[in-house]
């Protein structure tokens, strides 16, 4: 069986966030308050997150998750890696090293802000006093082998930093993150019927940096996943109004959202 687990499905501020409090979201509705966006998946026995949001700690309680392997990192906003630190507490328990991922840019910008992490020699580690990654990196579009799973990370264009979506065992489970455009070449490497497509909306009308619910749908139909699910949701998108748009295979996230196949 495998899995993925919606640890937070917000956007940066989270919901209710302090400037706008619940914004369009209904407060009545507990599906409307968010952590910042994180995921958690198990697939082929290999136990993963994608990214480390400010909120991992939390996250982390709230689904009783005490094992990691690997953490594969979108990009490096605040909103998807300030957790990191909370790795730590991983290491303690199981005493090894994690695995991290990200693109030779992103890594250099994670070493330059939390360079006490990493642990080139993965055998050496002293999780009491600090966490242990051990550093990865890949080229786009290229896939590899972490244990069992097979790996491939595709460049999105069109946010404001450089951004990483993963495809995994040639498209069981698709990960896109922040986006505005996904090129051709990267969908071209999808050759499967996902089971799990996860694809981020912010506001439904979209931003400058971030697609709007009518471009995720549009890319929706052209994966055509078994199920979509719709992630990192801001003040802006309400979740039943948001529900009220999809059609039947695809619905928004909350945050604990577990799927298994």
């Amino acid at each position: 069986m495998s899995k993925i687990i919606i640890l937070g499905s917000g956007a940066a501020p989270g919901v209710p966030s302090l400037a706008c409090g619940f914004g369009d979201c209904d407060p009545k509705n507990p599906k409307n308050f968010r952590l910042r966006s994180g995921t958690y998946l198990e697939i082929n026995d290999v136990k993963f997150l994608i990214d480390t949001s400010p909120d991992l700690r939390l996250q982390l309680i709230n689904s009783n998750l005490r094992q990691i392997e690997a953490v594969f990192y979108t990009h490096t906003h605040a909103d998807h890696l300030h957790g990191i630190d909370d790795l730590r507490e991983i290491n303690r328990i199981t005493q090894k090293a994690i695995e991290l991922f990200a693109s030779p840019n992103n890594l250099k910008d994670i070493r330059t802000r939390f360079g006490y992490l990493i642990a080139d020699d993965k055998t050496k580690i002293d999780p009491v006093y600090r966490a242990a990654l051990h550093p990865n990196t890949f080229e786009y579009n290229k896939s590899f082998y972490f244990n069992s799973l097979k790996v491939t990370p595709i460049s999105v264009t069109g946010h404001n930093v450089e951004t990483t979506g993963y495809i995994f065992n040639d498209g069981e489970v698709v990960f896109i993150p922040d986006f505005r455009e996904i090129p051709k070449s990267s969908l071209e490497l999808i050759t499967r019927t996902p089971e799990v497509l996860v694809m981020p909306l912010t506001t439904p009308k979209g931003t400058r940096f971030h697609a709007s619910l009518d471009n995720l749908l549009d890319y929706i139909e052209i994966i055509s996943p078994k199920r979509a699910i719709i992630n990192h949701m801001a003040v802006e998108s309400d979740y039943n109004k948001v529900y009220s748009q999809c059609p039947k295979n695809v619905e928004p996230a909350y945050d604990t959202l577990e799927i298994t196949w």
